[in-house]
């Protein structure tokens, strides 16, 4: 009787948190149109996932003891996972911001390291759920995906106003500086640039299990993987993020630079390095100049914006790094960001390592910095295996749109790859499925 309990409380553990994982991709488009609805209860309704991963925590620690596996809490990665927390606390105490403020701002801080400590524990657990949750992240992928080529060649850019997406809630679509000949399309997500950020996950997976041969040769599988590719690509494109565009060059030559480029000859290569410059020039000679200076430049006069985004990058980078001098400490939990919104100073910082930093200083940048180096060292070793290539790969290029944005407040982007990289660090990772 008690190992039937057990069991069935395993499977509502896992569901919790396939539930997140899958469902986070349309976090979106529910919590507008549900905040819509039921407007007082609009916060509580974008906080499902954290009140689910908080019930998911209570079953963990239940579990661990029933089995006997508390052991997977001395794993380094979950304990400077654990002070990490632990400092947040601290430094929420020391430099308190209000309630509001400072529930957010541990929910944005910390809710993808936890989701990767309660997938890590879920794995090494029930090992046999890997296959499940690859399955679930593809057809979260075709969602946003599919979507997203239906907004750019068949549906009004602005549909999503429909189910309540306005300036107040989630804009429905946004232009390059103000100018509406260059739309930027959000597909389920919370805007253009989580959108490219979540193409460069997506390509760099897909490249990766091409190129180690793990696409099953069935019809399903193929047309999956090009709904991928070029769904990829459409939201990537269509995103006009400049920083998830050089983000997704780089992955993917990681991908290849690590499975094919070195198997090249040197004719290969000066063939490739031809066809390359044919090609910008090519796109350069059909798009003109205009192109270049809107969407590479974003350097248009006549944009409509008194304030180009270039600009809005640098002073933020400079305001942040300002602040970084000043505060070893940081301002406190929920002082930047939308966490923000709920107190007296609004702060927006568009870094991912400022933005840490004004929130809990230096040592936590540190922290940060140490856990998410330990993960891509393990995904590193893992290299072999193509779902960890991939998860690396894009790993690197997430950390580079750090450099200009605040990519982990994201939830979709951050709940994605930090629980992708939980699936696949797994200590015994063999051979995952092929798509």
């Amino acid at each position: 009787m008690k190992q039937h309990k057990q069991l069935v409380l395993s499977k509502i553990y896992v569901g919790i948190l396939l539930v997140v994982f899958g469902g986070i991709v349309l976090h979106a488009p529910f919590s507008v149109a549900m905040g819509t609805l039921f407007p007082g209860h609009s916060l509580l309704i974008k906080s499902w996932k954290e009140i689910l991963m908080l019930v998911a925590g209570v079953i963990t620690i239940f579990l661990l003891y029933k089995t006997n596996k508390t052991k997977i809490l001395r794993d380094p990665i979950i304990l400077i996972i654990a002070a990490y927390a632990a400092l947040h606390l601290a430094l929420l105490i020391y430099n308190f911001h209000g309630v509001a403020a400072s529930l957010a701002g541990l929910a944005i801080d910390l809710r993808y390291v936890f989701f990767f400590a309660l997938v890590y524990i879920a794995i090494n657990l029930y090992p046999e759920y890997r296959k499940i949750f690859i399955r679930v992240g593809i057809a979260g992928a075709l969602i946003v995906l599919i979507f997203a080529i239906l907004q750019v060649f068949i549906l009004p850019h602005d549909i999503l106003k429909y189910i309540g997406y306005n300036i107040n809630t989630i804009s429905p679509y946004l232009t390059v500086d103000q100018n509406n000949d260059f739309i930027r399309i959000n597909s389920t997500l919370r805007g253009p640039n989580p959108l490219g950020a979540y193409s460069v996950i997506v390509l760099a997976i897909a490249v990766a299990a091409i190129s180690k041969n793990k696409i099953k040769r069935t019809k399903t599988s193929i047309i999956i993987t090009i709904a991928l590719l070029f769904g990829g690509l459409v939201a990537l494109w269509s995103s006009y993020s400049r920083s998830a565009l050089i983000a997704a060059v780089l992955s993917v030559a990681i991908v290849l630079a690590t499975t094919v480029f070195h198997k090249l000859s040197t004719k290969m290569w000066i063939t490739i390095g031809l066809s390359m410059i044919i090609l910008t020039a090519g796109v350069y000679m059909i798009t003109g100049n205009q192109f270049m200076s809107n969407v590479l430049l974003h350097e248009n006069p006549s944009g409509g914006s008194n304030i180009s985004s270039n600009e809005g990058h640098i002073n933020s980078l400079q305001d942040g790094i300002n602040q970084l001098v000043r505060q070893p400490l940081g301002a406190g939990i929920g002082s930047t960001g939308s966490a923000s919104l709920y107190s007296n100073n609004q702060e927006i910082i568009e870094n991912q390592y400022l933005f840490t930093a004004h929130e809990i200083g230096w040592l936590g940048l540190v922290g940060f910095i140490v856990i998410f180096g330990l993960i891509i060292y393990r995904l590193w070793k893992l290299r072999s295996n193509w779902l960890s290539l991939g998860v690396f790969a894009s790993g690197v290029g997430l950390a580079l749109i750090g450099m200009l944005l605040p990519v982990w407040v994201d939830d979709t982007i951050a709940i994605i790859w930090w629980g992708l990289a939980a699936i696949v660090i797994y200590p015994k990772n063999r051979n995952i499925i092929d798509l």
